[in-house]
């Protein structure tokens, strides 16, 4: 196809794509694979695919404002990486050195309010590294519009291990009993400041796995999943908005699934459950299809119906 038609063709389909999306998730994370393969593609070296990697993040925030999202988490160098050559990380190294001071200056960080943290065992990147993270995170301190949230020497896994070690301390040490650990117990071991429940993990390059990525905050939330092919210099706004449509599909059928086990309990339940699972049904009514959604009059007449066969105790009456 000719690339004046290809461009017109992707054009129309974004566009499409933007008037069939109705809200956005509020934290999206972002696995950016592909660098290295779409270089070695290029014939050039590594570090030139993480320079146009760069750019695509710089587009993908953007995009993340334009349509809604208030979180962002980029899975920029994870705990494996220190395996990588030396001279590789090095450069990437500049990169991120360069960047985040390019972010802690950037007018549209601070003109639209973007706070940036880093998440992951940031004590292990050299010295450099931890120096402009820190620059970026004291000049947006005072931020709380939109989180863009680095995660540099990453790995879930040893997150969550090291929350329950700093539990088990405390239990041991008699600072914390053991019935009153909750999730908010462990939440706040993970970070030293909140991060949201992730609602979509977006992963280019082509591998369908979520690497460690966030298991506490994506897993426990049953975010969705997106795998695209391109590579991450490669990513278009196309292929952010589908991500964006996967998500709505999956709440959509959340909100479905959940309004139909709720007309399924109506004809058998207490007093108490009885209003909760009407409640239910007439707020996710509309995602029901057509066929399936009952009249208002039709779920007042199996509550009163219920009401005269339930006493008080919610046992059936004699």
């Amino acid at each position: 196809m000719k690339r004046w038609l290809r461009e017109r063709v992707d054009a129309a389909y974004e566009g499409l794509l933007s008037r069939e999306i109705s809200g956005a998730p509020t934290h999206v994370a972002v696995i950016q694979d592909g660098n290295r393969r779409y270089a070695r593609r290029k014939g050039d070296d590594a570090p030139e695919g993480h320079r146009e990697g760069a750019q695509t993040t710089e587009r993908v925030l953007e995009w993340c404002q334009d349509i809604g999202v208030e979180e962002l988490t980029l899975y920029t160098f994870s705990t494996e990486n220190f395996d990588r050559p030396d001279e590789e990380n090095e450069q990437l190294f500049d990169l991120l050195e360069r960047k985040l001071h390019e972010f802690g200056d950037a007018d549209r960080v601070h003109d639209n309010g973007v706070r940036i943290r880093a998440l992951g065992d940031v004590d292990r990147l050299p010295e450099r590294v931890r120096e402009a993270v820190d620059y970026a995170e004291r000049r947006t301190r005072g931020y709380d519009q939109f989180v863009l949230n680095i995660a540099l020497a990453y790995g879930g896994r040893s997150q969550l291990l090291e929350a329950a070690r700093g539990v088990a301390t405390d239990v041991e040490n008699e600072r914390l009993e053991p019935d009153e650990i909750d999730v908010e117990t462990i939440e706040d071991r993970l970070y030293e400041r909140p991060v949201r429940d992730v609602d979509l993990i977006i992963r280019t390059g082509g591998d369908e796995r979520t690497s460690n990525f966030l298991p506490w905050h994506a897993n426990g939330n049953e975010a969705a999943v997106f795998f695209c092919t391109p590579y991450w210099p490669e990513f278009s706004k196309t292929d952010f908005l589908r991500g964006i449509r996967t998500y709505e599909h999956r709440a959509e059928s959340w909100r479905r699934n959940r309004a139909r086990r709720a007309l399924a309990l109506l004809g058998a339940v207490s007093d108490a459950e009885l209003a909760e699972a009407k409640s239910v049904v007439e707020r996710f009514r509309d995602s029901l299809p057509t066929a399936e959604q009952p009249d208002p009059e039709e779920l007042d007449a199996i509550q009163n119906e219920q009401g005269d066969g339930i006493d008080s105790s919610s046992r059936a009456a004699d």
